[in-house]
Protein backbone atom coordinates (compact mmCIF):
# COMPACT_ATOMS: atom_id res chain seq x y z
CA UNK A 1 0.00 0.00 0.00
CA UNK A 2 1.45 3.49 -0.94
CA UNK A 3 1.16 6.23 0.98
CA UNK A 4 0.74 9.26 0.23
CA UNK A 5 3.87 11.45 -0.06
CA UNK A 6 3.31 14.36 3.06
CA UNK A 7 2.09 17.50 2.19
CA UNK A 8 4.15 20.93 2.87
CA UNK A 9 2.30 23.84 3.19
CA UNK A 10 4.15 26.70 0.84
CA UNK A 11 3.26 30.67 1.93
CA UNK A 12 1.59 32.45 -0.55
CA UNK A 13 3.42 35.67 -1.06
CA UNK A 14 1.50 38.95 -1.76
CA UNK A 15 -1.87 36.91 -0.37
CA UNK A 16 -3.53 40.12 0.36
CA UNK A 17 -3.80 41.42 -3.24
CA UNK A 18 -4.47 37.97 -5.16
CA UNK A 19 -7.76 37.14 -6.29
CA UNK A 20 -9.17 34.01 -4.15
CA UNK A 21 -12.88 33.52 -2.21
CA UNK A 22 -11.60 33.64 0.98
CA UNK A 23 -10.36 37.12 0.66
CA UNK A 24 -11.75 39.62 2.55
CA UNK A 25 -11.87 43.67 2.45
CA UNK A 26 -10.21 43.71 5.30
CA UNK A 27 -7.11 41.47 3.84
CA UNK A 28 -6.59 43.99 1.19
CA UNK A 29 -6.68 47.09 3.79
CA UNK A 30 -4.62 45.08 5.75
CA UNK A 31 -2.12 44.26 2.94
CA UNK A 32 -2.16 48.35 2.08
CA UNK A 33 -1.48 49.02 6.29
CA UNK A 34 1.48 47.17 5.82
CA UNK A 35 2.92 48.29 2.85
CA UNK A 36 2.55 51.73 3.87
CA UNK A 37 3.56 51.15 7.10
CA UNK A 38 6.95 49.46 6.16
CA UNK A 39 7.44 52.56 3.29
CA UNK A 40 6.51 55.59 5.93
CA UNK A 41 8.97 53.89 8.78
CA UNK A 42 12.06 53.96 6.23
CA UNK A 43 11.29 57.44 4.69
CA UNK A 44 10.10 58.79 8.27
CA UNK A 45 13.66 57.31 9.78
CA UNK A 46 16.10 58.03 6.43
CA UNK A 47 14.46 61.75 6.49
CA UNK A 48 15.27 62.40 10.12
CA UNK A 49 18.30 60.71 10.06
CA UNK A 50 19.61 63.38 6.94
CA UNK A 51 17.69 66.10 9.09
CA UNK A 52 19.69 65.31 12.38
CA UNK A 53 23.07 64.99 10.25
CA UNK A 54 22.69 67.75 8.90
CA UNK A 55 21.92 69.84 11.96
CA UNK A 56 24.77 68.14 13.83
CA UNK A 57 26.83 69.59 11.20
CA UNK A 58 26.07 72.73 11.38
CA UNK A 59 25.74 73.04 14.75
CA UNK A 60 29.76 72.08 15.15
CA UNK A 61 30.52 74.75 12.55
CA UNK A 62 33.20 76.40 14.76
CA UNK A 63 35.82 78.98 14.07
CA UNK A 64 38.80 80.12 15.59
CA UNK A 65 39.73 83.57 17.11
CA UNK A 66 42.72 85.35 18.26
CA UNK A 67 42.12 85.84 21.69
CA UNK A 68 44.28 87.33 25.15
CA UNK A 69 44.07 86.62 28.57
CA UNK A 70 42.95 88.96 30.67
CA UNK A 71 44.98 87.96 33.58
CA UNK A 72 48.15 85.64 33.94
CA UNK A 73 47.20 81.66 33.47
CA UNK A 74 47.78 79.57 36.81
CA UNK A 75 50.34 77.22 37.04
CA UNK A 76 49.60 73.59 36.86
CA UNK A 77 49.01 71.53 40.37
CA UNK A 78 50.39 68.45 40.89
CA UNK A 79 48.90 65.42 40.94
CA UNK A 80 47.18 66.30 37.44
CA UNK A 81 47.48 63.65 35.27
CA UNK A 82 45.11 60.81 33.21
CA UNK A 83 43.34 62.56 30.57
CA UNK A 84 44.50 66.04 31.31
CA UNK A 85 46.74 67.21 28.87
CA UNK A 86 48.64 69.89 31.22
CA UNK A 87 46.63 72.93 30.54
CA UNK A 88 44.97 74.75 32.25
CA UNK A 89 41.68 77.04 32.44
CA UNK A 90 41.81 80.69 32.29
CA UNK A 91 39.77 84.08 31.35
CA UNK A 92 40.30 85.13 27.59
CA UNK A 93 39.02 87.85 25.78
CA UNK A 94 38.48 88.32 22.32
CA UNK A 95 37.05 90.88 19.65
CA UNK A 96 34.63 89.62 17.15
CA UNK A 97 34.40 90.92 13.47
CA UNK A 98 31.51 93.36 14.41
CA UNK A 99 33.46 95.05 17.03
CA UNK A 100 31.94 93.46 19.79
CA UNK A 101 33.72 92.23 22.95
CA UNK A 102 33.33 88.57 24.57
CA UNK A 103 35.09 86.76 27.86
CA UNK A 104 35.16 83.01 27.92
CA UNK A 105 37.04 80.44 30.02
CA UNK A 106 39.77 78.27 27.90
CA UNK A 107 42.48 76.04 28.48
CA UNK A 108 46.18 77.66 27.88
CA UNK A 109 49.40 76.19 29.03
CA UNK A 110 50.44 76.30 33.16
CA UNK A 111 51.83 80.21 33.70
CA UNK A 112 50.95 81.63 30.61
CA UNK A 113 51.26 86.12 31.61
CA UNK A 114 48.91 87.46 31.12
CA UNK A 115 48.14 89.90 27.85
CA UNK A 116 49.64 86.58 25.69
CA UNK A 117 47.52 85.57 22.67
CA UNK A 118 45.84 82.19 21.75
CA UNK A 119 43.83 80.52 19.39
CA UNK A 120 40.44 79.81 20.56
CA UNK A 121 37.64 78.32 18.65
CA UNK A 122 34.21 79.84 18.85
CA UNK A 123 30.42 78.69 17.91
CA UNK A 124 27.81 80.77 16.25
CA UNK A 125 27.16 82.31 19.87
CA UNK A 126 30.18 83.51 20.30
CA UNK A 127 31.12 80.33 23.08
CA UNK A 128 34.28 79.56 23.67
CA UNK A 129 34.23 75.44 22.29
CA UNK A 130 36.65 72.64 21.76
CA UNK A 131 38.26 72.62 18.64
CA UNK A 132 36.25 70.77 15.75
CA UNK A 133 36.66 67.34 14.51
CA UNK A 134 37.62 67.24 11.39
CA UNK A 135 37.70 64.92 8.20
CA UNK A 136 36.65 61.17 8.16
CA UNK A 137 35.97 61.89 12.26
CA UNK A 138 33.44 64.64 11.45
CA UNK A 139 31.99 62.63 8.87
CA UNK A 140 31.53 59.76 10.94
CA UNK A 141 30.16 61.75 13.93
CA UNK A 142 27.37 62.99 11.47
CA UNK A 143 26.74 59.94 10.44
CA UNK A 144 26.30 58.39 13.59
CA UNK A 145 23.99 61.12 14.68
CA UNK A 146 21.63 60.12 11.79
CA UNK A 147 21.44 56.68 12.25
CA UNK A 148 20.84 57.19 16.37
CA UNK A 149 17.83 59.34 15.55
CA UNK A 150 16.67 57.85 11.97
CA UNK A 151 16.11 54.13 13.89
CA UNK A 152 14.14 55.11 16.81
CA UNK A 153 12.13 57.42 14.32
CA UNK A 154 11.97 54.64 12.16
CA UNK A 155 10.98 52.06 14.88
CA UNK A 156 8.06 54.71 16.24
CA UNK A 157 6.14 54.65 12.82
CA UNK A 158 6.41 51.00 12.70
CA UNK A 159 5.02 50.41 15.85
CA UNK A 160 2.01 52.72 15.29
CA UNK A 161 1.55 50.78 12.07
CA UNK A 162 1.80 48.06 13.81
CA UNK A 163 -0.84 48.61 16.53
CA UNK A 164 -3.48 49.86 13.97
CA UNK A 165 -2.90 46.24 12.10
CA UNK A 166 -3.15 44.71 15.70
CA UNK A 167 -6.46 46.34 15.93
CA UNK A 168 -7.48 45.47 12.15
CA UNK A 169 -6.87 42.12 12.86
CA UNK A 170 -8.98 41.93 15.96
CA UNK A 171 -11.72 43.46 13.85
CA UNK A 172 -11.75 40.46 11.41
CA UNK A 173 -11.59 37.66 14.02
CA UNK A 174 -14.92 39.44 15.47
CA UNK A 175 -16.24 39.43 12.19
CA UNK A 176 -15.01 35.93 11.44
CA UNK A 177 -16.80 34.85 15.20
CA UNK A 178 -19.97 36.45 13.92
CA UNK A 179 -20.02 34.83 10.36
CA UNK A 180 -19.27 31.35 12.25
CA UNK A 181 -21.82 32.10 15.15
CA UNK A 182 -24.44 31.54 12.08
CA UNK A 183 -22.99 29.09 9.69
CA UNK A 184 -21.62 27.06 12.93
CA UNK A 185 -24.69 25.57 13.76
CA UNK A 186 -26.23 24.74 10.29
CA UNK A 187 -22.25 22.96 9.40
CA UNK A 188 -22.63 20.76 12.06
CA UNK A 189 -26.23 19.57 11.15
CA UNK A 190 -25.01 19.40 7.25
CA UNK A 191 -21.62 17.16 8.91
CA UNK A 192 -23.44 14.67 10.98
CA UNK A 193 -27.79 15.44 10.57
CA UNK A 194 -28.19 11.96 9.06
CA UNK A 195 -27.45 9.52 10.73
CA UNK A 196 -30.38 7.49 11.92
Amino acid sequence: MAGTPPTTVTPVRLWHWRRNPLRRHSDVVEGWIVLAIWVLAVLAGGLAGVVAAQTFERSSRVHPVSAVLTGPAPHAQAGSGGYDDGRVWATVRWTDTDGSVHKGQAKVFPGAPQGSRVTVWTNSKDRVVNAPVTGVAATLEAVMTGVLVAVPVGAAVWGAGRLVRTRLIRRRMAEWDEEWKQVGPWWGNLSGGNRG
